[in-house]
């Protein structure tokens, strides 16, 4: 599978071969006798035999010389568009790291961390997305949709779920911001978070699941894990994709009708983007509080994209429907932006109420 490979690589692929069956169990003597082997080849030097060690057993147990960058709690996202073409991404901005995987490194880290999510990739499926132990979510490219290598990106998430107040004090939110938002989410208003990728839209759909009555029934419906909670009573759905045979996908559109079936008081979608934002109004204007995520450029923006995502669902859907399902189900939208400077903030709230039958965007204020 490999062109070219590392003395780490080698070692990696040796222990491997020695400890198949049970891995974790066997590894150190696995390793050992490895390096014994590469000595007596005349592979390895002496003077390396704890740096290879440990880099073996890293590399053979974890995610190789990502797990670093996944253990450091700064970095808040890794991509990787070559072995030699390494970024992450952190508060202050993206940067390229001097750091060269080596040829087929990259490969076998993947397959680790898709084997851990017992999710798959080929060329029949060159796309995968999976959740990993830790709660970053991987989604992975390969040739020959990508041009010559596998494409990575690790979204890492907080383990922390936020509250209102804790985003209060980081500069999130003002205080009337936080009261309003709180307020609203308690009258089982239905609330769209929309924002860029890494504004924090997450973060905040969770403080406000956090801000729920102990009672609420809460059921999320997400393509990978990402939302949170510390709701006792709260079901986390998530989608699947087709097997080998290209069957057994259920998609969004089908975990919210399930949903339904499961005596909610809450559907939360962790991101609206496809035609299960036709499901998803259809369950608000069955009585059912909820709260979704989608990308958009402003709050008006993502009112504009929930009326044409429906339209994705399928042939003869009235736009008129859309329009007026939208108007009456979507009660507030807040709009999350990430500025280098200032950090993550709620930028805009805005109010949808019906006046003489029309929609009415009314952006809310604090001054």
């Amino acid at each position: 599978m490999f062109d070219t490979l590392s003395p780490i690589d080698r070692l990696s692929s040796r222990v491997r071969q020695l400890a198949p069956a049970n891995i974790d169990a066997g590894v150190d003597a696995a390793i050992h006798q490895a390096i014994d082997e590469g000595f007596e080849r005349g592979e390895l030097q002496s003077g390396q035999l704890d740096q290879l060690f440990a880099k073996t057993k890293r590399q053979v147990l974890q995610y190789g010389e990502l797990q670093p960058l996944i253990d450091d709690p700064n970095v808040e996202e890794i991509w990787i568009n070559a072995p030699d073409r390494v970024f992450v991404a952190d508060s202050t901005g993206n940067r390229h790291l001097e750091l060269n995987l080596g040829s087929g490194a990259v490969q076998a880290i993947v397959e680790r961390m898709l084997r851990d999510s017992g999710r798959r990739i080929d060329r029949s499926m060159p796309f995968a997305d999976a959740t990993l132990p830790d709660g970053s979510r991987l989604h992975v490219v390969i040739p020959d949709v990508t041009k010559t290598h596998w494409s990575i990106n690790i979204r890492k998430f907080s383990q922390r779920i936020f509250s209102m107040d804790d985003l209060v004090a980081s500069g999130t939110l003002s205080k009337p911001q936080s009261q309003w938002l709180t307020a609203k989410v308690r009258a089982h208003k239905n609330v769209l978070v929309s924002g860029a990728t890494q504004a924090g839209k997450t973060t905040l759909l969770c403080a406000l699941l956090d801000a729920l009555d102990s009672t609420e029934r809460i059921i999320t419906i997400e393509e990978t894990y990402e939302i949170k909670s510390r709701a006792l009573d709260w079901v986390a759905l998530q989608a699947r994709q087709a097997n080998l045979e290209g069957v057994g996908e259920i998609d969004l559109r089908k975990l919210i009708r399930e949903a339904l079936r499961m005596r909610p008081t809450r559907i939360i979608v962790g991101e609206v983007r496809q035609g299960e934002a036709l499901d998803l109004l259809i369950a608000l204007n069955s009585g059912i509080a909820g709260l979704g995520t989608i990308h958009a450029n402003s709050a008006t923006n993502a009112i504009d994209k929930l009326k044409l995502l429906p339209l994705l669902a399928g042939e003869n859907i009235p736009a008129e429907f859309i329009e007026r399902a939208v108007g009456y189900c979507i009660d507030v939208v807040a709009h999350c932006v990430f500025d280098p400077q200032r950090g993550r903030r709620v930028d805009q709230l805005v109010e949808l109420n019906q006046v003489d039958g029309k929609t009415v965007l009314s952006e809310v204020r604090f001054d």
